[in-house]
């Protein structure tokens, strides 16, 4: 069915503040504003309001009991996805600066969750990721180095147990990788390696967010 003449403009030029108002449509509590705080204060990008309000929603809908999170930051995103897993779920958040990590140990307290809710691992992805249980977790969240992010995939895959989700933040790149006018850094090139192996796969079912700077998600399918 055709558009009547005209409303394809109007789509258009409302869709910058459409998608605005999306991503600011979930409301945040104190603690995570003060974690967001934390961040800019340290130089590092939070995830959106609208981010953190998907993957709170995806982690509710998945009735996530383990996650794993890839990027602790000052734990904007950790907050979001606590408030959608179950009241004994258990949040496993991996990050290579532990200064970060102590915000977000305050910024948890603050939002209302107990200490075992969540559990802290310095390090570098790539180093604790292997020590964590194949298909132990309901949902793996990828905020980290964008040049690692097909070995996330892959460690994704192995940590997910079937139905799980694997979401991965900052696909768009500030629209970089959509751009084809220049020739992209490395870290875009890596993106649009994730882009084409997560829709290409057999075992995952993708699909990807319009919220912050490009949400990627998939449904490891389970077993044929």
């Amino acid at each position: 069915m055709r558009r009547p003449r005209g409303q394809e403009r109007a789509i258009t030029g409302n869709r910058q503040t459409s998608w605005a108002f999306a991503d600011a449509f979930v409301a945040e509590d104190e603690a995570t504003r003060w974690a967001r705080d934390r961040a800019r204060e340290a130089g590092l990008r939070s995830v959106s309001s609208g981010t953190g309000a998907a993957l709170r929603l995806l982690a509710g809908a998945a009735d996530a009991k383990a996650v794993a999170e890839i990027g602790t930051g000052t734990g904007v995103s950790g907050i979001h996805l606590l408030h959608g897993m179950r009241p004994d779920g258990v949040l496993t958040t991996v990050d290579s600066d532990p200064e970060c990590q102590q915000f977000a140990r305050q910024a948890f307290r603050a939002a209302g969750f107990a200490g075992n809710r969540a559990r802290f691992i310095p390090g570098r992805a790539l180093e604790v990721l292997p020590r964590l249980a194949d298909g132990g977790y309901d949902l793996v969240f990828c905020d980290g180095d964008r040049l690692e992010c097909l070995d996330y995939l892959a460690e994704s895959l192995r940590l997910l147990r079937p139905g799980g989700l694997v979401c991965f933040e900052g696909v768009f790149a500030d629209g970089r990788t959509v751009d084809s006018t220049l020739a992209p850094p490395a870290e875009v090139q890596r993106v649009r390696e994730l882009l084409r192996a997560v829709r290409e796969s057999t075992v995952l079912m993708p699909s990807l967010l319009p919220v912050g700077d490009g949400l990627l998600c998939a449904v490891r399918r389970g077993a044929p």
